[in-house]
């Protein structure tokens, strides 16, 4: 009998291994090891792991329970007069008794204005913060270069301080047509603050927050965690076991 050659490694075996003819004698010897061949098995492997639960999965070294490290991004604009931080703020999801979740409240993206202290300085402790819902950053998203929007927010609004805050966001077209400005207005009778933060913002940068909102929108919704929880097996019987209106219109 012929031994394996040195350099297959049974641990990672190559797609397939025929034996070299000149190797072998002919006759029914040849005829038997001829059609000897080793398959990998690594496409299969990777596709039960593909539909396994997270716990399963190759790249899950954590301790059970624990959570994925948390990431923190932004995207910060500096100008002469004032810098603008722009953050995005995940959902909020309620746990139901059945085990699932809901999303209790949508995230947002939290705009933070700080006024300029000096040459490229900026005193991040007199920043005055405007959180856009998503409609919001529907609207920003679809501002054309001659549109403009405005946001008035109360943050107490339904409380006993309602009308003591007030918050006042625009964004409106430059004149020469280089893009928009930001001004935020912030009225607070609780902290004897009356203060207007603006700041320009460029095609180029516009187009980068627009392109970021745009990405980022369904995570503030929740959808991505909609979609990881989807699983072939459970989508199949929850389908024959449940026939919503919806299902009903599009099966005709």
């Amino acid at each position: 009998m012929y031994p394996l050659p040195s350099s297959l490694s049974l641990q990672n075996p190559a797609p397939s291994l025929v034996f070299p003819r000149t190797h072998l004698k002919t006759g029914s010897f040849f005829n038997t090891w001829s059609k000897f061949s080793v398959k990998c098995k690594r496409s299969e492997y990777y596709e039960q792991q593909r539909f396994s639960s997270p716990a399963e999965g190759p790249s899950s070294q954590q301790p059970l329970g624990a959570l994925p490290p948390r990431v923190f991004v932004g995207y910060t604009i500096y100008k002469g007069k004032a810098a603008l931080a722009v953050e995005p703020k995940a959902p909020e999801f309620l746990p139901l008794d059945s085990g699932a979740y809901k999303v209790s409240k949508e995230g947002f993206v939290l705009l933070q204005f700080a006024p300029a202290a000096g040459l490229r300085q900026y005193d991040w402790s007199r920043k005055q913060v405007f959180s856009l819902s998503v409609t919001e950053i529907g609207s920003v998203m679809g501002l054309g270069a001659k549109d403009s929007c405005e946001f008035f927010h109360d943050p107490f609004k339904g409380k006993s301080e309602e009308g003591q805050v007030r918050k006042l966001l625009k964004a409106e077209p430059l004149p020469d047509g280089s893009g928009h400005f930001f001004n935020l207005s912030v009225q607070n009778r609780l902290l004897n603050v009356d203060e207007s933060i603006y700041i320009p913002i460029t095609k180029a940068e516009f187009t980068v927050l627009a392109s970021a909102f745009n990405f980022i929108l369904p995570y503030l919704l929740g959808w991505n965690a909609f979609g990881n929880t989807i699983r072939p097996d459970e989508s199949i019987r929850a389908n024959n076991a449940i026939q919503s209106g919806a299902d009903v219109e599009w099966g005709k």
